[in-house]
C-alpha cells in the first residue's frame, strides 16, 4: 500500500486531479468527507461539539449549522483550536479505519485541503501538490464558483502561500494547462505511484517532508 496526500491552494484544481486518479484506481479518502461523517446527527463527535459549544450551533433539523458554528470559531482562536481537538483526532481514526479496508498493493489517495497549513506532510509517503498561479485561481474562484474578487482573495490570503505548498511537494502537478495536458500528467504521475505501490514504497520522509529514494 502506498498513502498519498493530496492538497493545493483553492482554486487550483485539486479536486479535477483528485477525480482522474480515481478514474486510474486510486483508492480515495475525501478529510471534508470524513469531517462532515463524524459530526453526523446521533454521533459522538456531535455529541461532543454541543457539550463544547452549546446547542446554539445545532440547525433545526437536528444537524451541525456550519455556517453558525463557523462564526464562532473563526473569531477566535482558542474556539477554533478546542473544536480542531474535538474533530482532528475523530478524522484521522475514521481515515485510518478507512485505509485499512483497502488492499494491500492500493494506492490511498487523501485529499487533504490544509495538508500544509497542518502541518501534515509526515503521515504520507508521497505528497502530491496541484499547483496554479494565483491569477488562475483567482479567475476559477471569480468566474467557475461566482465569489467575489474580494471574497475570493481573501479566502486565497488565508492559506497557506504557494511557496510553502511547494516546498513539501515530493510530486508537483501544475493545473495552469488545458485538461489534455493535465489528463496526460496525471496518468504519468498514478504510473508512477503504481510502481512505488508495488514494491512497497515505504520509504520515511525525513524532517523536511521529502520522501527519500
Amino acid at each position: 500500500m502506498l498513502t498519498v496526500g493530496l492538497t493545493g491552494g483553492i482554486g487550483a484544481g485539486k479536486s479535477e486531479v483528485s477525480r482522474l486518479l480515481v478514474e486510474h484506481g486510486a483508492v480515495l479518502i475525501d478529510a471534508d468527507r470524513v469531517a462532515r461523517e463524524v459530526v453526523a446527527p446521533g454521533t459522538p463527535g456531535l455529541a461532543a461539539v454541543v457539550d463544547a459549544f452549546g446547542t446554539g450551533v445545532l440547525a433545526a433539523d437536528g444537524s451541525l449549522d456550519r455556517p453558525r458554528l463557523g462564526s464562532i470559531v473563526f473569531a477566535d482562536p482558542e474556539k477554533l483550536a478546542l473544536l480542531n481537538s474535538i474533530v482532528h483526532p475523530l478524522v484521522g481514526a475514521r481515515s485510518r479505519e478507512l485505509e485499512s479496508t483497502a488492499a494491500e498493493d492500493a494506492v490511498v489517495l487523501h485529499d487533504v485541503p490544509l495538508l500544509t497549513e497542518n502541518g501534515l506532510a509526515p503521515l504520507y509517503e508521497v505528497v502530491i501538490v496541484v499547483d496554479a498561479a494565483p491569477a488562475t485561481q483567482l479567475d476559477r474562484l471569480v468566474r467557475l464558483r461566482g465569489m467575489t474578487e474580494e471574497d475570493a482573495r481573501a479566502r486565497m490570503a488565508a492559506q497557506a502561500t504557494r511557496e510553502q505548498r511547494r516546498e513539501i511537494a515530493d510530486i508537483l502537478i501544475d493545473n495552469d494547462v488545458p485538461l489534455d495536458t493535465l489528463r496526460k500528467r496525471v496518468a504519468e504521475v498514478w504510473d508512477d505511484l503504481v510502481r512505488r505501490a508495488r514494491r512497497g514504497a515505504g520509504t520515511a520522509r525525513d524532517e523536511g517532508g521529502a520522501a527519500a529514494e
